[in-house]
């Protein structure tokens, strides 16, 4: 049977050590788990700072000096304020110590901090080199080399330290060796894909297991250097057994420089519009992307070694850009999708990385490329035209040698599970405190990470803002913010902390504190029960992939088991969420202070009416784009996608059968033949470099075709239609398809009139708007220079000196038309040495349909045809080879072939490996059977010829 290969950073279960006395068993399992993305630790310690992931822990904001706190903010933090209706222990947002009662963190969480609630080995990795741009060389260096020591070897080293750095105390790592011969369990991991594990297990419809057809492959979320060989294999035995997964072991120096540097401080500012450009940023150490590339290999080789013919591989997130093309280099013919959950930049932001190419070529290996929204889909085909300068479609991009589809669809939640939850007891009980303490007052509820991308900060000042300008409702209304801990810049922590003070100061009294802050996570259940007594959620991202609380807080807003129902939901516009949910939700710009706080009265002063309806619209959205749809979506995305790719590979494409064609030919009453002219019917150019004329070879092959009177022939090309006129007067029966379907001469006409297809004064317009741009390349670019038609121009460079510099003044060239003429029906598309400026809706394709519509209208004087060749051998040709395949499939011709002359993916049905001089031959020999069959004159006259465009 067919495996799904998962493929993301941290498997969903890692392993926790005990020794003899602790029994594993002594934790009491909650009645109801539920794992999610866009959640958090608990309360863990947080590192000093990001040089190292591993660093010794520190209390505290993000491991600085916390500020002195007001008496209110002090209690809001420590003190047990709930009522005491239930168990002491339940009275506070306690830090859950069981990992199965706590939220699945983000993809964005402190990898290896689980100390505090797993028996984990500490890393080995020590500090990273200097990341000074004086020592990269030397860094560079000493990296290489230490990749090939053996690992005891560098576990043994003792490194220097550079400045403000910490020395790497050996002493750790012999205090490690008591991991070996340990006992230990497998549990549920708390870093990881809350949102893509429940997925699939709304798909296998076991949420404590997972179906047989999916593999994970995955790292177990800690350090692994300590642990001693037998134990590794005794973990992945387990794992792969009973749990369907593949553990990845990377050195702790890998994934620490691969995770905590490249992914965390480069990766995902860049992906949240935050570019890493101030004096505090080590995002120019670019030795980090170095261990960024060994994970992403180490991914790529376990994910060979499992692979199966016939399986699927997804691979998930910006942690794994770099797999699908490592993958794809040993397996070509697998079927590789990649989805990312993040939110994706424009091109201006991505452009600002270094690895900017291979980070795109990487993630181009996978035959699928899904978003969450269509937004991001648009960025990365923009960025991936500016940046490789490859030809982009809305469906995806075209490589040289095969086409990447790519589409969005944006994950969702599972609303039974959350039903279930709230059916706990633990879940009511504290539904029941929360709704107690806090009995006549309006909830504001907020959950998120505190960084630069959440938007904590500007929510609390929109917050003091709302309560500043409306007073009278200072003593009915609360807002309860969780802020999960991180290790950000204690900048931010410090004036986060500002700003709760000034409200408590100003707005608290004896009775009544209008803000909670919380400065951990908490537990699911309490999670839950905040969801549910809730009269508002606020969401004020900067940037987010696809935030997944509002869905949630959606699902527990029925009404079920509370009296509470219907809450208004305040939700940035830059979330993933607010494309999937729109207006249902109030939508808000997480800059604008002032916006935010308007929301805010809004939602609290929201009749009845309108809350019901805007609920049931987003109650309806988040019922219908479940976790499994989105699963099943992708997957019937992929295989189409796969499927289309397959066919249209260059090595599986069959051979032209010229037995079968000629065969065919003799049957047929009415044949007709479209022909591309450059590169097809003759080369681009004679092999003395000359450009092409009308070789006599090519006019005689065609001339003895229009001689069988059963014969229609069309020739087309992307040349104007005086020059089609001048090569081919010899032949004034042959019908012509000039400026790749612009215009259009009729076949057997006894004139030259040409039917174009275009307003040439509406092209005149946008070309003046397209030659200042233009123009303006064309200086920068030396030996550049522009071609016009009458329907599109171009911007050449075979003749430029520096083609690197060239490409990329092309890309950009490109990008910006495709930018400021969106509006215009036309499109900017890069080709070998040049890019073409003309109309989007205007192919080939449009006025072969032309052509075969013409010929049904006259079909009382011709026949419908039962026979149809269409011959090319570029980008152009793939809009007929697609239609003319579509009126074969649909029967309406009989026998329809589509043949390529080139070597690129195509759609075409079979392909001729001789080019040009093959095509002739097949040609000879079809006229040949024409003659044996004693052909007659069709035409008693020659057409008059009318010159409608000047030579």
């Amino acid at each position: 049977m067919a495996t799904n290969l998962t493929v993301s950073l941290f498997l969903p279960n890692t392993i926790s050590f005990h020794e003899e006395s602790e029994l594993p068993s002594r934790r009491r399992s909650p009645p109801f788990q539920l794992e999610r993305r866009g959640s958090s630790t608990a309360d863990l310690p947080t590192r000093h700072s990001t040089a190292s992931l591993f660093n010794a822990r520190t209390n505290g904001f993000g491991g600085g000096h916390t500020p002195p706190l007001t008496p209110a903010f002090q209690t809001a933090l420590n003190e047990e304020f709930f009522t005491p209706g239930i168990d002491a222990k339940k009275r506070h947002f306690a830090k859950p110590g069981d990992p199965r009662s706590l939220l699945r963190s983000d993809t964005h969480a402190e990898w290896g901090n689980t100390g505090a609630v797993f028996n984990q080995p500490r890393s080995r990795a020590g500090p990273l080199p200097s990341a000074s741009i004086q020592d990269f060389a030397k860094v560079y260096d000493e990296m290489k080399e230490r990749q090939e020591r053996r690992r005891m070897q560098e576990a043994r080293r003792v490194t220097k330290t550079s400045p403000g750095r910490g020395k790497f105390n050996p002493r750790g790592i012999s205090s490690e060796r008591g991991f070996e011969g340990k006992t230990w369990t497998v549990e549920p991991a708390i870093h990881g894909n809350g949102g893509l594990v429940n997925a699939h297990r709304e798909v296998s419809g076991d949420r404590a297991d997972e179906s047989t057809d999916t593999t994970w492959i995955g790292t177990l979320g800690f350090p692994t250097d300590a642990l001693p060989q037998e134990t590794k294999d005794e973990v992945r035995d387990k794992l792969i057994n009973d749990y369907h997964s593949e553990v990845v072991y990377c050195n702790d120096k890998d994934i620490d420089g691969h995770y905590a540097h490249y992914c965390k401080t480069i990766l995902w500012p860049i992906f949240h519009y935050q570019v890493p450009d101030h004096p505090k940023s080590k995002a120019y150490a670019d030795h980090s992307w170095e261990f960024y590339r060994n994970v992403n290999r180490a991914f790529a080789d376990r994910v060979i070694d499992s692979y199966k013919r016939g399986d699927t591989i997804w691979v998930h997130d910006y942690h794994l850009l770099l797999v699908p093309s490592m993958v794809r280099e040993k397996l070509p013919d697998a079927k590789i999708g990649f989805f990312l959950h993040t939110a994706f930049p424009s091109s201006e932001v991505f452009r600002c990385l270094s690895t900017r190419k291979e980070l795109l070529e990487g993630v181009l290996g996978a035959n699928l490329i899904s978003f969450q929204t269509e937004e991001y889909a648009s960025h990365f085909l923009q960025t991936c035209s500016r940046i490789l300068a490859v030809e982009t479609t809305a469906d995806g991009v075209q490589i040289d040698d095969h086409f990447v589809n790519v589409t969005h669809e944006a994950i969702g939640i599972n609303p039974y599970m959350f039903m279930q939850a709230r059916e706990d007891e633990e879940v009511q009980e504290w539904v029941q405190t929360i709704s107690e303490k806090y009995k006549d007052k309006v909830i504001i509820v907020a959950r998120d990470k505190l960084d630069h991308v959440h938007g904590v900060r500007q929510k609390l000042l929109a917050y003091e803002l709302f309560l500043n300008k409306h007073p009278e409702w200072r003593e009915k209304i609360i807002m309860i913010q969780v802020a999960t801990s991180t290790s950000e810049q204690s900048e931010l922590l410090t004036t986060v902390s500002d700003i709760c003070t000034r409200i408590d100061s100003v707005h608290s009294t004896l009775a009544h504190q209008p803000l909670v802050f919380l400065k951990q996570d908490i537990g699911f259940a309490q999670y839950i029960a905040l969801l549910t007594v809730a009269d508002v959620l606020m969401i004020s991202a900067l940037r987010d992939g696809m935030n997944l609380t509002a869905h949630e807080y959606i699902a527990c807003q029925d009404g079920k088991g509370f009296n509470k129902m219907h809450g208004p939901l305040i939700l940035s516009e830059f979330t993933g969420s607010a494309a999937v949910l729109g207006d249902g939700a109030i939508l808000i710009n997480p800059w604008d202070y002032q916006g935010q706080a308007d929301a805010i009265k809004k939602a609290i002063e929201m009749g009845n009416d309108e809350r019901k309806y805007r609920w049931e619209k987003l109650h309806d959205l988040i019922e219908e784009r479940t976790g499994a749809y989105w699963s099943q979506k992708l997957s019937e995305q992929l295989d189409l996608a796969y499927e289309e790719h397959h066919a249209r590979a260059s090595a599986s494409v069959p051979r032209l059968s010229i037995s079968q064609l000629a065969d065919k030919y003799k049957e047929a009453k009415t044949r007709l033949f479209i022909i591309d002219y450059e590169g097809t019917l003759a080369p681009h150019k004679t092999p003395s470099g000359i450009p092409l004329g009308s070789p006599a070879r090519v006019v005689e092959a065609l001339n003895d075709l229009i001689t069988d009177p059963r014969n229609i022939v069309y020739v087309m090309s992307g040349r104007k239609p005086e020059e089609l006129e001048n090569h081919f007067r010899t032949l004034p029966r042959a019908g012509l398809i000039a400026e790749n379907g612009c215009f259009v001469r009729e076949y057997g006409i006894d004139n030259n009139e040409w039917t174009p297809f275009v307003d040439l004064k509406e092209v005149a317009k946008w070309k003046e708007q397209v030659k200042g741009i233009l123009s303006y390349y064309e200086e920068r670019v030396e030996g550049s220079y522009l071609e016009e038609r009458h329907c599109s121009i171009s911007l050449r460079y075979e003749k430029a000196g520096d083609q690197e510099a060239a490409l990329r003044q092309a890309a950009e060239c490109a990008d910006q038309i495709n930018d400021s003429c969106r509006g215009l029906d036309i499109h900017a598309v890069p080709i070998k040495q040049a890019i073409i400026i003309e109309q989007q809706l205007l192919t080939k394709g449009t006025a072969a349909k032309h052509v075969y519509e013409l010929i049904e209208q006259n079909s009382k004087k011709l026949q419908k045809p039962d026979f149809m060749m269409v011959a090319g051998d570029d980008r152009e040709d793939e809009h007929i080879f697609k239609w003319a395949n579509q009126l074969g499939k649909d029967g309406k011709v009989k026998d329809v072939y589509t043949v390529t002359v080139g070597k690129r993916n195509t759609l075409a049905s079979a392909t001729l490996t001789q080019g040009s001089t093959g095509l002739l031959t097949v040609l000879a020999k079809l006229t040949k059977i024409s003659a044996d069959m004693l052909p007659r004159d069709y035409f008693n006259s020659q057409p008059k010829r009318v010159n409608t465009f000047p030579n």
